[in-house]
């Protein structure tokens, strides 16, 4: 008897083979968006948090007031935080960044497509690491229906929190 050594599929067993496969990446790859953009907001929350705490060290480490905030024409705005966010030793307390003081971070244009609030036009830490003035929330808010708009709350220790918002 001669025997079939013939391996391989068969045209039935490769179409079978490749809708199982169209049917799961099809299932997959929405899915797998939202979490990227998950990660994107993890990612910016994160940036921020950073350059929050980086302020606040160098307040203390320095011994000046430092302020941190989104500089538009050498002054602090309250709008266009995702535009990029300044951190600067802000010796007269003026909330602009004046020839004589220094720049200490800048933060670059976080995300094009979603937008960063702040209540205050600024958040400001005191030589003792405290935060000046009231407590502050800054909402991340993307711009996607996906992903939940949170929030960073400032109190007036210097410590930050993440939370919901609904400020967007």
């Amino acid at each position: 008897m001669k025997r079939d050594n013939t391996r391989g599929f068969t045209l039935v067993e490769l179409m079978v083979t490749i809708t199982v496969a169209s049917i799961l990446l099809g299932i997959g790859v929405p899915s797998l968006t939202t979490l990227l953009r998950y990660y994107h907001t993890d990612s910016v929350l994160n940036q921020l948090k950073q350059t929050i705490w980086l302020a606040r060290n160098q307040a203390i480490n320095y011994g000046v007031r430092v302020t941190l905030c989104h500089l538009e024409n050498g002054s602090c705005s309250e709008q266009n935080w995702q535009h990029g966010i300044t951190v600067f030793a802000d010796v007269n307390a003026n909330y602009q960044l004046d020839e004589t003081e220094t720049v200490l971070y800048q933060l670059e244009q976080l995300d094009e497509d979603s937008e960063i609030f702040f209540n205050r036009r600024a958040i400001r830490f005191l030589p003792t690491g405290l935060a000046s003035g009231m407590n502050g929330t800054m909402s991340y808010c993307p711009n996607s229906d996906d992903v939940p708009d949170r929030s960073i709350v400032v109190n007036q220790a210097g410590r930050i929190r993440l939370s919901d918002t609904t400020h967007c």
